[in-house]
């Protein structure tokens, strides 16, 4: 069996970060999800020429703010800042608003346009029913990685925080405006997709080649960036890339995830640094953690070794703050992730959704209200009564 051809892996200075923060444009007055994302691209880059900071996405619904490579949490805010800026002097004489969430609590997904692009056709033409439903949104984390040999075990580690890291991000509990009881539909819609979902935990860079190979050889992906793992390598970048979060309607929110992420990422390094193997969970412990934290959000009791010992989400996520509290300090980003105690404190994105559904006369329209507001407040926020 001949080797399969070598993927290279590109230069990346250690726990560097980019963010991608997909936004949901939706009507002002309806609060239904609007088809302008081409109009808001024209105009931010009319403003903005030759702006790479916003780029658009699978639907006509979606703009997508994406940070340059970033030396900390802060700087990627102050470039999320801007672009958000720019999307939103756009879209206010068209009488659009922007936020995000897993998906929109009642727009039907028949209804959304796929923007024209040769990628998505494709997508799409393959895919069809299921990939006509991808109307979800999301928040992705990249971290540097400088020793293309740090990438699959820091890949197989993040796994074990797959599950804490969708409860925190849970934003998704309505789908065509249905209470699904699910804190992330998201996230088990998209798994549907032939090459999404949880990634295979590679024992070598060999394996993972002779996956790829495979992949293009059978004409499952026609290049490597169609593996939409929920967390995955990218050696185009030299990245770790984090996936498995629902889209957030706050900065603070997208801060604290990328906070958490990069101290997990350069705690995982540091211990490899030292010469300790990682600890990793089997497949189905990391399959049952995520269907849990899809589930039961906040609520879920996950697992947090191989001798299947559970913890609270809560009490779990706190002990990890507590232990990553030094590697917040070397990275520069304690304030950040300050944040994910206020999300533990505050609720998740799902858990005020249904509050504001909870109070009398709400409709789905409230819901979405309330999520612009967070974003235009970027702040937690209670129903307002």
């Amino acid at each position: 069996m001949s080797r399969p051809r070598s993927i290279p892996v590109a230069a990346s200075a250690r726990s560097t970060l980019g963010v991608e923060w997909e936004l949901l444009l939706v009507d002002r007055d309806s609060g239904a999800a609007r088809q302008c994302a081409a109009a808001v691209l024209e105009a931010v880059h009319d403003e903005h020429a030759g702006t790479s900071g916003v780029v658009g996405e699978l639907l006509q619904n979606t703009v997508e703010l994406v940070t340059g490579a970033c030396t900390t949490v802060r700087e990627a805010g102050e470039d999320l800042t801007g672009s958000l800026a720019k999307v939103r002097r756009a879209a206010d004489p068209m009488r659009v608003d922007v936020t995000s969430a897993g998906t929109h609590p009642f727009s039907r997904w028949e209804e959304q346009q796929v923007s024209d692009a040769d990628r998505y056709a494709t997508l799409i033409d393959r895919t069809q029913w299921w990939g006509r439903q991808m109307t979800i949104y999301g928040v992705h984390v990249h971290v540097g990685i400088e020793d293309p040999a740090k990438i699959l075990p820091i890949t197989n580690a993040l796994l074990t925080a797959a599950g804490p890291l969708l409860s925190l991000t849970a934003s998704s509990p309505y789908w065509q405006g249905e209470s699904t009881r699910y804190a992330s539909n998201r996230s088990l819609l998209f798994q549907q997709l032939p090459t999404a979902g949880l990634p295979y935990q590679f024992g070598s860079w060999q394996e993972y080649e002779t996956y790829v190979e495979d992949m293009l050889t059978m004409g499952v992906i026609d290049q490597i960036n169609e593996i939409r793992w929920d967390i995955r390598p990218v050696p185009v970048f030299g990245t770790i890339e984090v996936r498995v979060a629902d889209g957030l309607p706050t900065l603070r929110e997208v801060l604290a995830l990328a906070a958490y992420v990069q101290c997990l990422v350069e705690d995982l390094s540091a211990r490899i640094d030292a010469g300790e193997a990682l600890e990793t969970l089997t497949a189905w412990q990391v399959a049952e953690n995520k269907w849990r934290a899809a589930r039961y959000g906040m609520d879920a009791i996950l697992v947090v070794g191989r001798d299947n010992r559970e913890e609270l989400i809560v009490d779990h996520v706190r002990a990890e703050l507590a232990r990553l509290a030094p590697v917040a300090e070397r990275l520069d980003c304690v304030a950040e992730l300050a944040g994910v105690e206020e999300i533990l404190t505050r609720g998740a994105s799902y858990q005020r959704q249904l509050a504001v559904a909870a109070e009398p006369g709400a409709t789905g329209r409230d819901i979405v209200r309330h999520l612009v507001r967070e974003t235009t407040e970027n702040a937690l926020l209670e129903p307002q009564r």
